[in-house]
């Protein structure tokens, strides 16, 4: 059990470091393209990998309170903006854990996370799927990390086993446990389980 502690500090440490490493390399940039450019007007990027001040591979970020796993982030690359403090995020799947144990699945085509407040926005074939067994289906999705919620306005399919939903609009609240179809609802329930 030490061993593993051991190894968990150590992998945090590499994981610091090369996270010190690609602030500095990414700030030492960010100080030539602004000596060069005359100040603009900022606007956040679309998502779109053009003009990022750096670019990371295959990368996987894990946010612990006490211990506790609370979300584990991974992308196929990820852009950094430092001026405007978004990451543009490839091929995304964000899992989120709740205080039960829990555990929540988001992924997407490509996405935006906003770094002082850690919310996030994703678009492109977005699925949720919980450990229970339902999985939500949409094109886009916001996630409020203050608030714990993940939101859509787009069309909603949600299917599980006893019940099948399609609607206007998705309010997930991760704290509560709870989703709610907003509009234009439909459901089915399904006399059994699938088989």
């Amino acid at each position: 059990m030490k061993q593993w502690v051991r190894m968990k500090r150590i992998k945090i440490a590499i994981l610091i470091s090369f996270g010190f490493i690609v602030l500095v390399v990414s700030l030492s940039l960010w100080a030539h393209y602004k000596a060069k450019k005359p100040p603009e007007e900022l606007q956040l990027p679309k998502i779109a990998f053009e003009g990022a001040d750096s670019r990371i591979e295959k990368i996987r970020f894990v946010e612990e309170k006490q211990g506790q796993k609370t979300w584990e982030l991974e992308a196929k690359a990820v852009q950094q903006y430092q001026g405007q403090n978004v990451m543009v995020l490839e091929d995304v799947k964000v899992t989120f854990f709740t205080k039960d144990g829990r555990a929540i699945t988001l992924s997407g085509n490509r996405g935006k996370v906003y770094q002082d407040k850690k919310n996030m926005e994703l678009e492109g074939n977005i699925v949720i799927n919980s450990s229970e067994g339902y999985q939500l289906k949409t094109n886009s999705m916001t996630y409020q990390h203050q608030e714990k919620r993940i939101r859509t306005a787009d069309l909603v399919e949600l299917d599980g086993e006893q019940v099948w939903m399609k609607g206007r609009g998705v309010l997930v609240d991760l704290e509560a446990q709870t989703v709610k179809v907003l509009h234009e609802v439909k459901t089915q329930w399904k006399a059994g389980k699938k088989g």
